[in-house]
């Protein structure tokens, strides 16, 4: 992957850490309102309240306990989202003898020409056998987690009382470095998990996010207090969780479907590029409109004549 692209990735992460904390709005004195956290920020850190104070449990176990219950509630979203992508990983998988070759055209092309063409077919060869080139990541899934989220981000750092609390001699209003560090080493383990089962290809695309991941997450969580590295942390456990679930159950039950559904209509190779693409692609090939020297010579002598003539 090129530069351009991990920072790309980078980006990526960061505006969705920037949608994060965006989900909730702030008033004049720094403080969390606003739709999302009236109705979820407020409750869960009232939960909070009630497992630190009421049942005695402290601050830090009530923000696992409460970041627990949240995860529980949209994990089948995260799988949703997960079974999507996996899907279209394990198409793309069995496809590789057919886009493998076309891949390598891509690479090896001489001129723009021939890379537009090859990477004209390789579109048409995902589009006849119902590839996503975006991996079938829906937007939805990931857009209804995002409010509960943002609520629980801001219920960890706002909660009246975490203040002054500690977890583990942690002081929870403060940055932690080992909280930092296990939030790192956490992500960094899922982010490998998602490497594991994947083509040479797709693992190629997405090595730059094992280290670029962990390495965002760690700095957020050093930015904000102990509380929210906390949330962050319980949230690694259970992204370990997701992935697990994803390569052990879906990822083997889709690749079972994957190999029914091509058994019963095989891969087809990208058709004729001029019926995918149009005439201009096929049948009516791009012409060399430049007139030959012959021509150009010709023109600029009855130039010259016609100067003559006139200053006769």
């Amino acid at each position: 992957m090129t530069i351009r692209k991990k920072f790309a990735s980078a980006g990526l992460l960061a505006s969705m850490l920037v949608l994060l904390s965006g989900c909730v709005g702030r008033d004049a004195n720094g403080n969390p309102t606003g739709l999302i956290w009236t109705l979820l920020g407020q409750p869960m850190s009232t939960l909070i309240t009630f497992f630190a104070e009421n049942q005695a449990l402290g601050y830090g176990v009530a923000i696992i306990i409460v970041t627990i219950l949240v995860r529980l509630i949209i994990l089948p979203l995260g799988l949703m989202q997960s079974h999507k992508a996996a899907y279209q990983a394990e198409k793309m998988a069995y496809m590789q003898p057919i886009l493998a070759p076309i891949q390598e055209r891509m690479r090896n092309a001489q001129t723009q020409e021939e890379k537009l063409l090859a990477n004209q077919e390789y579109m048409a060869a995902q589009r006849e056998n119902g590839l996503n080139p975006f991996g079938g990541i829906g937007c939805l899934p990931l857009l209804i987690q995002m409010p509960f989220f943002s609520a629980l981000f801001f219920a960890a750092q706002h909660t009246p009382g975490i203040s002054g609390a500690s977890w583990m001699g942690i002081a929870l209003d403060s940055p932690s470095m080992l909280l930092t560090i296990l939030t790192g080493i956490l992500y960094f383990i899922q982010s490998a998990l998602t490497l594991v089962g994947v083509s040479e290809e797709q693992r190629k695309q997405m090595q730059s996010m094992v280290l670029v991941s962990p390495i965002m997450i760690m700095f957020f969580s050093f930015s904000s207090p102990a509380g929210v590295a906390l949330y962050w942390l319980v949230g690694g456990f259970f992204s370990i969780i997701q992935q697990l679930i994803t390569m052990y159950v879906v990822r083997p039950r889709l690749r079972k479907q994957v190999a029914k559904e091509f058994e019963e209509n095989p891969p087809k190779k990208p058709s004729n590029l001029g019926t995918v693409f149009g005439s201009a692609a096929g049948s009516n090939p791009i012409k060399d409109v430049t007139p030959p020297s012959t021509q150009i010579d010709n023109k600029s002598k009855q130039k010259r004549n016609a100067g003559k003539q006139r200053s006769r």
